[in-house]
């Protein structure tokens, strides 16, 4: 397999679970010393200047035509706004990380339903076998993980349903209205409308109040410049070149790699079982991608 095959289709999907699981780390450094809303605004407001300054340096040129703008910025509240609000909401009211990630990590059945419905991706039997051994991996790394029922926050649990819908649907509404657009552009204009998004919000049902501290700079920094600036930028890129239910099923080893991770970090337990849900999640997300080459 030459090199740029082998990168475009396995590499890069790779870096781009490993950068977007980070953003749990980030977050729990991140939410103790600034709410979810005012947290999620100040990224964006940096994000998109740093994304501006790229655009002017490399001349990119912007797209036309009002309701592309309008089509990009409803991605940019979906997957941005509604998704990463919902799930930092809940975890700052106390729902558990486990539930949240397993919550979440049903994108890529809502993704394929949506997909086949209005975009009329093929639905073949590697995709459909992919999904199923993915989400069999992910209940196995969750439930082998442990979490306290004592944490089903009610409405917890309704934000993160609600993030799922909203990156499932945004995914979607990507691929139909928006593959076409420069990616530097795009998302800038996706930080833009997030950030008119989440102001009133954060204005309304919060104090904005933010402790400066050395953790919460570099959760900030690492949000910024890992996850909104290069997880984003792949996973638009992502979204450009395969299937929608593709590009989801790759959330599916957002919750092991994170596993890993705060194995790696924190010294939490990662078991057997939970190994073997990580394996059923590779091949599951293996079986989704080669279903049709991205």
């Amino acid at each position: 397999m030459p090199v740029t095959r082998l990168s475009s289709s396995l590499l890069i999907p790779l870096l781009f679970v490993f950068l977007w699981s980070t953003g749990f780390v980030g977050a729990k450094y991140g939410l103790p010393y600034a709410e979810p809303f005012t947290f999620l605004l100040i990224r964006m407001i940096i994000a998109a200047t740093l994304i501006y300054g790229l655009i002017v340096a490399t001349r990119t040129e912007w797209p036309s035509g009002v309701m592309t703008y309008i089509h990009v910025a409803v991605v940019g509240i979906l997957i941005h706004g509604v998704y990463l609000g919902g799930v930092f909401f809940a975890i700052s009211r106390g729902l558990d990380a486990g539930i949240s990630a397993l919550i979440v990590s049903l994108q890529p059945l809502a993704t394929v339903i949506l997909a086949v419905a209005f975009l009329n991706e093929s639905l073949d039997r590697k995709k459909i076998a992919g999904i199923a051994l993915g989400l069999i991996g992910v209940l196995t790394v969750v439930f082998s993980k442990g979490f306290s029922t004592g944490n089903l926050v009610p409405v917890g649990l309704f934000f993160c349903v609600f993030s799922l819908i909203g990156i499932s649907v945004g995914t979607v509404y990507q691929k139909k209205f928006c593959s076409n657009i420069s990616l530097l552009p795009a998302v800038f204009i996706q930080y833009i409308a997030n950030a008119v998004f989440l102001l009133p919000v954060a204005v309304s049902f919060e104090t904005m109040t933010i402790e400066w501290s050395i953790h919460f700079i570099f959760a900030l920094a690492w949000l910024v410049l890992v996850l909104s600036l290069g997880a984003v930028v792949l996973l638009m890129w992502l979204i450009k070149r395969g299937d929608a239910s593709q590009v989801a099923s790759l959330f599916y080893l957002v919750p092991p790699f994170a596993a890993i991770e705060a194995w790696l970090l924190f010294d939490e337990q990662l078991t057997a079982i939970g190994i073997f849900g990580i394996g059923l999640c590779v091949i599951g997300v293996a079986l989704v991608i080669r279903s049709k080459s991205v």
